[in-house]
């Protein structure tokens, strides 16, 4: 629990809340408890979307309703929050039943996902709202700034394109460089035969994401 807490930032002055927060139902189940974290996961849920939609509020004025609304959703689903557990290694701390174990359990998205919101709603019962709100803003401010969260851009530029039904685009992976745990792709997007724009991401749909970015904004397109 020592090294987890490390990882979180926080230490709990209630070691039992860390300790239920990491307890998957299946691991109740086999100990014959019935005490798990899916309570937790409810409330962590609500903290995590309050303080979601309050730093957006905040750190985006003037941005309409929808465009907040779409932001937050993409910032919480279950594949950031996958994202957000696998930074500070969550799959490893998760107990789980042999079964769940054995199926590879402790990277299952829907798991590590759920026991995410469960570590923030014991931070938040540990240690207010501050505590809470400091360690969600580690992860929300990451995935604010990725590009694939915030604007389909490609879809935005294909629907651009389409008026004339004689232009084609296509992306075209240019380059690719780093260590396998942590490459950098470039992309290229081409309308017809030409090169328009050029993109980079540690994926390469974000690649391809921020090719269309900047060509739409080469274009004069406002996003």
């Amino acid at each position: 629990m020592k090294e987890f807490e490390e990882k979180l930032g926080y230490t709990f002055k209630n070691k039992e809340l860390l300790s239920l927060a990491l307890t998957h139902s299946s691991f109740a189940n086999e100990k014959g408890n019935h005490r798990n974290n899916e309570r937790l996961e409810f409330l962590g849920d609500s903290v995590l979307g309050f303080i979601t939609a309050e730093y957006l509020y905040k750190s985006l004025p003037g941005t309409p309703e929808g465009e907040l609304t779409k932001l937050r959703a993409a910032a919480v689903c279950e594949r950031s929050l996958a994202a957000f557990a696998e930074k500070i290694d969550l799959g490893k701390y998760i107990k789980l039943g042999k079964g769940e174990l054995m199926s590879g359990g402790s990277e299952r998205p829907s798991i590590v996902s759920d026991a995410f919101e469960s570590v923030i709603a014991a931070i938040y019962l540990d240690g207010g709202m501050a505590a809470a709100r400091k360690f969600v803003l580690r992860f929300i401010k990451t995935a604010e700034k990725d590009v694939s969260l915030v604007t389909d851009y490609k879809t935005k530029l294909q629907e651009i394109v389409q008026r004339n039904p004689d232009e084609h685009l296509s992306y075209v992976l240019a380059a690719e460089s780093g260590p396998a745990h942590d490459k950098t792709f470039t992309v290229e997007v081409y309308l017809n035969s030409n090169c328009i724009a050029t993109g980079s991401g540690h994926s390469k749909k974000k690649a391809e994401q921020e090719a269309a970015r900047e060509a739409l904004l080469l274009m004069g397109i406002k996003l």
